[in-house]
């Protein structure tokens, strides 16, 4: 089969959306199918997204993107974002009726809210709901909708998506996130709390610098919010982004994850650090509630700091790399993926 995905998140960004498709073509491909992803390196004109010059936006693509679509010819066409991509394939796809399935991947909503109040507190709330209503309508004319968890499924519901929604599990390269030795932070104070991911303003990342903890605190990532963070906050350690193996030693370096993110549809660096044997601690709303589902795997609570703490209480390492094995596999998500086009 010939399955065409148009993604405005591919390529050179780093992010959860980006490794779901990395990992998911190599899945599809595996399993014999032709994956073509189509994505802003595919188009001469570029800008920076505004606060987060390292995401590019796409100008005026419809044109090009249909030459491409029409050429490749696709069995099976997937939009996974509702960026200037995205919406010049739905409007590819509409106009010459061609059936397609989305994903909801970010919570873009809460995201244009949070960064309204920032300048303007009195329009958060309009703000969320018209970013609300945009969603609705990118996502209405989909087959079926994709999304990571069943709380972000009811979210779904909850917002009037009429559309047929789906959940797509997700997974992590096992041969690369396990259990072994604490060879970093050596000369850190125990016990270690990290965080990876963005650092933007969405992530909530001042309830973890800010919490109480008697031990040191690493920041690993990159983000618009990363000079400022790191000025503002000199007793905690910044690495700058990590990948592959840098990443994974990483995560089996510290002692506990931390991850204050209110808005995220999943965190797949929450499987990833399980995987590595750490405990979980987060605020007990969608995303981690739909992963962190018993004892020995963390804590949720409405205070961080008692999340972490108590994170560090139950389970073992072994038991948490044990659970994401048996829980989450990039094969089955592609089995999913595939399901809605029989």
């Amino acid at each position: 089969m010939k399955i065409l995905i148009v993604s405005d998140a591919w390529h050179p960004q780093i992010n959860g959306v980006v490794r779901t498709y990395e990992y998911l073509l190599t899945e599809l491909a595996a399993m014999g199918h032709d994956v073509r992803i189509i994505g802003p390196g595919d188009f001469p004109n570029t800008i920076p997204m505004p606060g987060y010059s390292e995401i590019r936006l796409t100008c005026f693509p419809y044109v090009r993107l249909r030459e491409m679509m029409a050429e490749y010819n696709a069995d099976l066409l997937h939009i996974a974002t509702e960026g200037p991509l995205g919406w010049a394939a739905r409007k590819y796809a509409m106009r010459y009726e061609k059936k397609f399935t989305t994903c909801y991947h970010s919570h873009f909503p809460d995201y244009i809210a949070k960064r309204a109040a920032k300048h303007l507190p009195f329009l958060e709330e309009s703000a969320r709901k018209a970013a609300i209503w945009f969603v609705r309508r990118f996502h209405a004319p989909s087959s079926c909708v994709f999304a990571a968890t069943k709380s972000l499924q009811r979210t779904l519901e909850d917002w009037d998506f009429t559309c047929p929604i789906k959940q797509m599990t997700r997974g992590i390269d096992h041969t690369l996130f396990n259990t072994g030795d604490k060879n970093l932070f050596t000369d850190l104070k125990r016990p270690v709390a990290l965080y990876v991911g963005r650092i933007a303003i969405e992530k909530n990342l001042e309830a973890f610098l800010s919490m109480p903890w008697d031990g040191d605190k690493v920041v690993v990532g990159n983000g618009p919010d990363f000079e400022i963070l790191r000025n503002k906050y000199p007793q905690a350690t910044f690495t700058g982004t990590k990948s592959g193996r840098d990443l994974a030693d990483c995560y089996r370096s510290a002692d506990v994850f931390v991850f204050p993110s209110k808005t995220d549809t999943f965190g797949m660096v929450l499987v990833e650090a399980m995987a590595c044997g750490l405990p979980i601690a987060a605020y007990p709303v969608t995303g981690p509630i739909d992963i962190v589902t018993e004892n020995y795997l963390g804590a949720l609570h409405d205070d961080l700091a008692t999340a972490t703490k108590n994170a560090l209480l139950h389970g073992t390492a072994e038991q948490r790399a044990n659970h994401v094995r048996a829980h989450y596999s990039w094969h089955k998500a592609a089995v999913q993926f595939l399901e809605m086009d029989e």
